[in-house]
C-alpha cells in the first residue's frame, strides 16, 4: 500500500482524505494532541481496519471525534454537567465518557461493546472532516501498538509506512500528549486518564470534586475486565464439533461436524476475512445473548494480525462467571 505525506495545506489533501473515509479506509491525521488513526466510527470495516493497521490490536473502545455538541448529542446522552464541560473545554483535548444512546449509529467495535461511548471535539482538521463526512471519526493515536504516539507526521511516517494510504500533515502537536479523559457525574467527576487539561481547570469549569474511578469498579474506558460483554449461556471455544443444543459462531466457508443440527449459526466471514470478522463479532455475541440460549460454541480463528483481538474478546466473553444465568455487561 502506498503511503504519502501530504501537508493538510495542500489544495487536493482534504478532498482526498474525505474520499478515503467515505470508501472505509483508515488514514492518519493531525490533531491538537497527538496524531490519530481515524476512519468512520460508523463502519465497522473501517475501524477494524484501525485495529489491523496498529497491529497485535486489542479490543478497546475507541475515542470518537465529532465537531461539537450537536453531532455528541446524536451518540451520546448529554446531560448537564457534561455540557457544561463541553462548552468549557471544546474544541479542544477534552474526551468525554457518556451514555449510549439507544439509536447511537457508532458500531459496537469503536465501543468495545460498553455501554458508554468516549466523545472529544478536536480543533481542525478532525473536526472539519467530521463535519463534511456527517459521521464522527474513531481515532486512536497513529502509531503501532505499544510504541510511542506520536506528534508529528513524519513519526506516523516511520511507524504505519504502508499500513495506511494517507497520512496528513499538519506539523507538529501543540498538545503533545493525548487528551484527558473523564466520566461526568451529578455530583462528580472521574478521572478516567490524565491529559491536557487538568484537575484544576476541571474543577473551576464545573464546581466539581475530581475524584479516580475505584480499584475494583467497572471500566468504562479501555475495558480490560477478565469477563467482558459475555451472553448469557456458556460459550466454548476452538470448537471443533457441534454439540447436541449449541448454537454456533461459525468462521470461513468449511462447516465443522454438527453444524447442520446447530440450534442456530451466525458466520463471522465465510470468506474467512478477519477485518470483517472483527467487525461482525460483537453482534455475533448480541445475537445470541438470550436466557433461552444456555450453550455457544465457537469455531476456531486464526490467531495472526486481527484474530489476536477477536480471540481477546471471545476469551472475555468465555471468562467464568459466578453467575451464568444472566447477561454480563
Amino acid at each position: 500500500m502506498q503511503t504519502d505525506l501530504i501537508p493538510v495545506t495542500a489544495a487536493d489533501a482534504e478532498p482526498r482524505a474525505l474520499a478515503l473515509l467515505e470508501a472505509g479506509a483508515a488514514i492518519a491525521l493531525p490533531t491538537e494532541t497527538v496524531y490519530g488513526l481515524a476512519a468512520d466510527a460508523t463502519n465497522g470495516t473501517a475501524v477494524a481496519a484501525i485495529f489491523e493497521a496498529k497491529g497485535r490490536p486489542r479490543f478497546n473502545p475507541l475515542i470518537c471525534h465529532v465537531p461539537g455538541l450537536a453531532m455528541a448529542r446524536r451518540l451520546a446522552e448529554v446531560e448537564p454537567v457534561a455540557e457544561r464541560l463541553a462548552e468549557a473545554f471544546w474544541p479542544g483535548p477534552l474526551t468525554l465518557v457518556l451514555p449510549l444512546r439507544s439509536d447511537s449509529p457508532v458500531h459496537p467495535l469503536a465501543t468495545a461493546g460498553l455501554s458508554t461511548v468516549a466523545i472529544r471535539a478536536p480543533k481542525g482538521v478532525v473536526a472539519r472532516l467530521a463535519e463534511a463526512i456527517g459521521r464522527p471519526l474513531a481515532a486512536p493515536s497513529a502509531n503501532p501498538s505499544g510504541r510511542v504516539s506520536p506528534t508529528s507526521a513524519e513519526q506516523v511516517l516511520r511507524g504505519l509506512y504502508g499500513r495506511i494510504p494517507l497520512i496528513l500533515d499538519g506539523g507538529p502537536s501543540s498538545v503533545g500528549v493525548e487528551s484527558t479523559i473523564v466520566r461526568p457525574e451529578p455530583d462528580r467527576l472521574v478521572l478516567l486518564r490524565a491529559g491536557g487539561i487538568d484537575r484544576a481547570a476541571l474543577a473551576a469549569a464545573t464546581g466539581l470534586p475530581i475524584v479516580d474511578p475505584a480499584p475494583d469498579a467497572a471500566l468504562s474506558a479501555p475495558g480490560q475486565m477478565a469477563s467482558h460483554y459475555a451472553p448469557a449461556g456458556r460459550v466454548r471455544l476452538d470448537a471443533t464439533a457441534v454439540e447436541p443444543g449449541e448454537y454456533l459462531i461459525a468462521f470461513g466457508s468449511h462447516p465443522i461436524p454438527g453444524e447442520e443440527a446447530a440450534a442456530g449459526v451466525v458466520n463471522l466471514s465465510r470468506s474467512a476475512d478477519l477485518a470483517e470478522a472483527a467487525s461482525n463479532l460483537f453482534a455475533a455475541l448480541a445475537a445470541f445473548d438470550a436466557p433461552e440460549i444456555a450453550r455457544i460454541a465457537v469455531a476456531p480463528i486464526p490467531h495472526a494480525g486481527l484474530g489476536e483481538a477477536i480471540n481477546d474478546r471471545l476469551r472475555r466473553a468465555a471468562a467464568p462467571r459466578p453467575d451464568r444465568s444472566a447477561p454480563q455487561g
